[in-house]
């Protein structure tokens, strides 16, 4: 039990998980009226497609798997994944909290001259999750750190298809935010841009070669 405990210490940092449901499940009951509106006249352009349910869902999946498989595979890559998310997940909240923000792109689904499935499952995502804390889009965010993190996963590198369905489930979950209307087009430009900020934090300095290095003048000085 001390050795399964000691292997999976790093569970830890998903305790994250209680404080973010905390906070947005918060800011959900709170901000209602008084936000900015965020809508772009590239919005109108884009139509109201609810096939794009079907990516849009599958990011939990996504993110889940994507976290998972860090967490068994690789202790050093975990702490990479869970830094971005956590840390732009985080900011998000944050810009949610000081300036409150929403859209008003929802279409109404009683006159599209069209029911299916898709556009049930669509009402019901309208009748459970506001149209408020918005920007930037934490549906795209996580996207796309799941994606950098598997691009940058040296157990995948080889993994080609894996690589490529990986990048195209990612631009289809980026794609569907804005065709299902739950996002401006301008709250994906603005996840896109966090997570280049997060990935030259978190991906670019050679963490582990600093800690070796450090480590060694350590050991030096013994």
């Amino acid at each position: 039990m001390k050795a399964f405990i000691k292997k999976y210490s790093h569970a830890w940092i998903l305790s994250y998980f209680i404080l973010y449901m905390l906070w947005f499940s918060w800011l959900e009951r709170t901000v209602t009226t008084k936000y900015t509106v965020i809508h772009l006249t590239l919005d109108d352009h884009i139509p109201f497609l609810e096939i794009f349910v079907i990516p849009y869902f599958l990011w939990f999946a996504y993110i889940f798997v994507a976290v998972a498989y860090f967490f068994f595979k690789d202790r050093a890559e975990f702490y990479r994944i869970t830094a971005f998310l956590f840390i732009g997940m985080t900011i998000c909240l944050t810009i949610y909290t000081i300036w409150p923000n929403g859209h008003d792109l929802r279409p109404d689904l009683d006159t599209l001259g069209r029911s299916n499935l898709f556009t049930r499952i669509m009402g019901w995502l309208y009748r459970t999750d506001t149209c408020t804390n918005v920007c930037p889009s934490i549906h795209a965010f996580n996207s796309i750190g799941a994606c950098i993190a598997v691009y940058k996963s040296k157990h995948l590198k080889n993994m080609r298809v894996l690589r490529t369905g990986t990048l195209i489930l990612t631009i289809l979950i980026c794609m569907s935010t804005v065709f299902l209307k739950q996002h401006s087009i301008f709250d994906v430009a603005c996840a896109c841009l966090l997570s280049l900020v997060l990935y030259v934090a978190v991906y670019v300095p050679d963490y582990e070669g600093l800690r070796a290095r450090r480590h060694t003048r350590s050991a030096g000085t013994v």
